[in-house]
């Protein structure tokens, strides 16, 4: 059963969400990041990147250091005040594609992350967890949600659809052109219904936040074990989390490029291509695949179909039939000698919400030499792979809604 909690957030008061709320860094260009760290004092890039003010690169201990007195200075600046009550957070997202995202921002336990009640679809990287980890011990705060997704829930999206009625605390739209809105859920009554509810479910199942996930549950056994006093209500039992309903997530794949042949001519690639995929030239036709184990291939100018030869692969687990396995274990392992999807250099990830032209662009560049494309994995297959205690490939899902940090803080 998951144990789902209100929690007490620090939030940007009214007038400053809009400038506060930030992309994750890592996903800002050297320029953009420049920019928003020169012309916006109030954005939440300058509490992660303190070494702006120094002009000067800092990382490792002095870096969260740093990150916490800048985090602290928004405190001391009433930029950031935390609620009085612990509370649920129902949250809005309607994107520049009019996809609305309607979930609640709670805390999440670390042990339900343990005991595989908070189900996990993906690898993480050990080195990544530790040092985010050690991140989040020194800072003492977590500022962008895990992305968890749950079974529609009837009574859960009443109690949201009612707290919409009412004007959101919170209510801005980015330069991305997505808006976002914030309603408090403080009524102890409707805060007791929907923990009922959350306990009421045997899984929930983390979608997007893997690494933050894991962060946070080596934080919760470090700080347990150092506390001689521990009961298990401590705020480093649980973690941030923006819970959603399966409904509202969208799914979409990663395309692969990759940038030579393994040292194979044209026909060679695809005469070793030939005896496990029906192949079709296209031509200058783009061609976007529509059904599981169809993928597209632009290679030397031309779109290519490939249809899975049922005969040449051996389908035994939920993970060998998802699409990016197959594409790993038939082409890119196999033909490409691609053994590592984290670290080769040699390919690289286009999300599929980007048009398939995109990996035309690419190779046409003369960067890239191939360029693959597949349909995205679903719901269920994803949540299969979970309760199978398999993990996906690296890159096979590019999940939204993507959240931005800042807007609620959970501290430790």
């Amino acid at each position: 059963m998951a144990k789902i909690i209100p929690f007490k957030a620090v939030r940007p008061t009214r007038d400053k969400v809009s400038l506060v709320a930030a992309r994750s860094y890592q996903s800002y260009t050297k320029e953009q990041l420049e920019s928003r760290l020169r012309d916006n004092p109030f954005s939440f890039l300058q509490i992660v990147n303190p070494g702006y003010r120094y002009d000067k690169e800092i990382s490792g201990e002095a870096r969260y250091n740093l990150v916490r007195n800048r985090y602290l200075e928004f405190k001391e600046d009433d930029i950031f005040v935390q609620d009085n009550t612990a509370c649920f957070y129902v949250y809005k997202i309607v994107d520049r594609d009019k996809q609305e995202f309607n979930g609640i921002v709670a805390a999440a336990s670390a042990e339900d992350y343990e005991k595989d009640i908070i189900k996990k679809h993906e690898d993480t990287i050990e080195y990544r967890e530790i040092i985010f980890k050690e991140y989040l011990k020194t800072v003492g705060f977590n500022a962008e949600p895990v992305l968890l997704t749950y079974p529609d829930n009837n009574i859960i999206a009443k109690i949201i659809e009612n707290t919409q009625k009412h004007r959101a605390e919170f209510e801005f739209t980015t330069t991305y052109r997505d808006t976002h809105y914030l309603w408090k859920v403080e009524d102890k009554k409707t805060i007791a219904t929907i923990s009922a509810e959350f306990e009421k479910m045997k899984t929930i199942y983390i979608a997007d936040g893997h690494h933050r996930s894991a962060s946070s549950y080596l934080l919760y056994k470090d700080l347990k074990d150092a506390n001689p006093d521990h009961h298990g209500d401590e705020n480093y039992n649980f973690f941030m989390s923006y819970l959603l309903p399966e409904s509202d997530l969208r799914i979409h794949e990663f395309n692969r490029i990759v940038k030579d042949l393994n040292g194979l001519s044209k026909e060679e690639f695809l005469i070793q291509l030939d005896t496990i995929y029906r192949i079709e030239n296209r031509g200058l036709h783009p061609y976007k695949p529509s059904k599981k184990h169809h993928f597209s291939m632009y290679l030397d100018g031309e779109f290519y179909s490939l249809y899975l030869r049922k005969t040449s692969y051996d389908i035994e687990t939920s993970l060998d039939a998802l699409d990016s396995q197959i594409l790993y274990k038939t082409i890119l392992k196999p033909i490409l000698g691609i053994e590592d999807l984290r670290n080769d250099h040699r390919i690289s990830y286009i999300n599929g919400k980007k048009d398939i032209v995109n990996i035309k662009s690419s190779v046409d560049s003369g960067e890239y030499v191939v360029g693959f494309g597949m349909v995205p994995v679903d719901i269920e297959e994803m949540k299969q792979i979970a309760d199978d205690g398999l993990k996906m490939p690296p890159k096979s899902t590019f999940i939204e809604p993507k959240l931005r940090s800042g807007v609620t803080i959970y501290e430790f």
